[in-house]
């Protein structure tokens, strides 16, 4: 395993302190490249990290924004993971990012599955960072404990960055990038908050939750963020 934690003492802070960190990665992938890229989880988690890193003097016009996954539904519905994203981080100095959403105009996640790998594939890469939530039941991402489609999810080797998926014990089908996706990133983080995540995450590899296949590979370096 090669994760180390960043505790904080509440919310505010950690949301202050992690987006200071993104910003000095995109920073980082700019000077270096002249480009940068990050993938971003939805859920309401990361909504004061997003307004706190919207507010940042990067230059913005050469970062691209997407998301690690996303429900198949329109970017006006209350459960657009890019809506949410839209109006917490693509806000203040971050309004000139580019969105690369995963939601196509398709009727059917089957139909924009090329699509949304085109997009992927176009960006940036390796992403600067990639930030992502976790669930109750251990999955992030899309991954979830049932999904048919699980242990194609987590293939460190497969050759497809997006994979459509069927979440069974959550709504909406999903469209969400795969491990080997998220692996290639100059850094992985998990942002998560509360004594009972925090309980979840640290006996996943124990339970086999999804989020285990980022814990316990060797490949990308892992920061956990959290606070109670």
């Amino acid at each position: 395993m090669n994760s180390h934690w960043q505790t904080h003492p509440d919310t505010d802070q950690l949301d202050q302190e992690l987006a200071a960190h993104v910003a000095g990665l995109l920073k980082k992938d700019l000077e270096l490249t002249g480009a940068a890229s990050l993938a971003v989880s939805g859920g309401s988690t990361p909504k004061g990290l997003f307004r706190c890193l919207s507010g940042y003097p990067l230059d913005w016009a050469n970062i691209g924004i997407t998301l690690v996954d996303e429900r198949w539904v329109d970017c006006s519905s209350p459960d657009s993971n890019e809506q949410l994203m839209l109006d917490n981080l693509i806000q203040g100095e971050a309004k000139a990012a580019r969105v690369v959403g995963l939601k196509t105009s398709h009727a059917s996640a089957e139909e924009g599955l090329a699509e949304a790998r085109q997009r992927i594939a176009d960006m940036h890469q390796p992403f600067s960072a990639v930030i992502l939530g976790m669930g109750g039941d251990g999955h992030t991402a899309s991954w979830f404990p049932q999904s048919a489609n699980l242990s194609n999810l987590l293939d460190p080797s497969g050759i497809d960055q997006v994979a459509i998926t069927d979440p069974v014990t959550a709504p909406h089908q999903r469209i969400t990038l795969t491990l080997s996706a998220v692996l290639n990133s100059r850094e992985i983080i998990v942002h998560i908050t509360s004594r009972k995540k925090r309980a979840v995450l640290e006996s996943a590899s124990q339970n086999q939750f999804p989020i285990a296949a980022i814990l316990e590979q060797t490949v990308t370096p892992v920061s956990i963020w959290w606070a109670p």
